[in-house]
């Protein structure tokens, strides 16, 4: 009996690590929309297909171009700098293993998809250099374990969520170079002794962005140098006006002195 039970738990231990014959269904979904998303002019991705997307994995080994698997799911997706344009899929959250994803140096448009928020695992995400608009979503938050969000260089809007702020991992953070407007979150430039948490190259090339560790934000208003001009400039007008004020007034003045001085010359008998 001893013998039959050690057996069983042989082959448990066997079947347990053996590799999956097919995709897990959401990474299927995931790939499958990710890929319709996306137009490769350079045809990097000839791979990625439907066949492909029904068992994309072999343990550790992945059949698709930039992906990377862990027992049987996909792990990491890098596919930088491959001419790569459309949109990024909001069905990317289905890939619920993925801990890393890299679409940077790429020429994608619209928006980063709150959806992503649904991925709980995920550590590095990496959408920089692109052409991305819109707001960096809040819900990017409920990715406890990220240590790298990095969306430099694209034309995303609006401010800095303050949720971000308070991802404890978070080791790399940057902006820079887009049209973010707004405080910077203390918690994201805060010190940590003489030190900010994020330097100032995290946040700089966003005009309307400002807070530690940036310098103030310049107004939008008359510079000084411009406003002493503008008092100076007032000052002489009012001086000259004055002036000219004085002159007419004394003029004025002699010509009714010469006029009174006539008429009393008239009334003066002549001797």
């Amino acid at each position: 009996m001893g013998l039959y039970a050690a057996l069983f738990l042989f082959f448990c231990v066997m079947y347990a690590h053996l590799p999956p014959s097919s995709s897990d269904p959401y990474d299927e979904a995931c790939l499958t929309n990710l890929r319709q998303s996306l137009q490769d002019p350079t045809n990097s991705l000839k791979n990625w297909t439907k066949t492909t997307f029904a068992n994309p994995c072999s343990g550790f080994n992945s059949y698709l171009q930039g992906a990377t698997c862990n027992n049987g799911r996909i792990y990491k997706l890098s596919l930088s700098n491959l001419s790569l344009r459309g949109y990024i899929s909001p069905f990317l959250s289905n890939c619920t293993n993925l801990q890393a994803l890299d679409l940077s140096s790429n020429f994608l448009t619209g928006p980063i998809p709150p959806d992503l928020q649904l991925l709980v695992n995920l550590a590095v995400l990496n959408l920089s250099s692109n052409q991305l608009t819109g707001d960096i979503p809040p819900q990017l938050a409920m990715c406890a374990y990220l240590n790298v969000i990095d969306l430099h260089d694209n034309q995303l809007t609006g401010p800095i969520p303050q949720q971000l702020g308070m991802l404890a991992r978070l080791s790399a953070f940057d902006v820079s170079n887009n049209r973010l407007s707004g405080p910077i979150p203390s918690t994201l430039g805060n010190r940590t002794g003489n030190l900010p948490r994020f330097n100032a190259s995290s946040f700089q090339g966003n005009k309307d962005l400002y807070g530690y560790p940036l310098p103030p934000l310049k107004t939008k208003g008359l510079s000084v140098m411009a406003i002493v001009g503008i008092g100076l400039g007032s000052g002489f007008l009012s001086l000259v006006l004055s002036f000219t004020a004085v002159c007419i007034w004394l003029r004025v003045t002699e010509q009714g002195i010469a006029g009174e001085e006539g008429k009393i010359s008239q009334l003066m008998p002549d001797y």
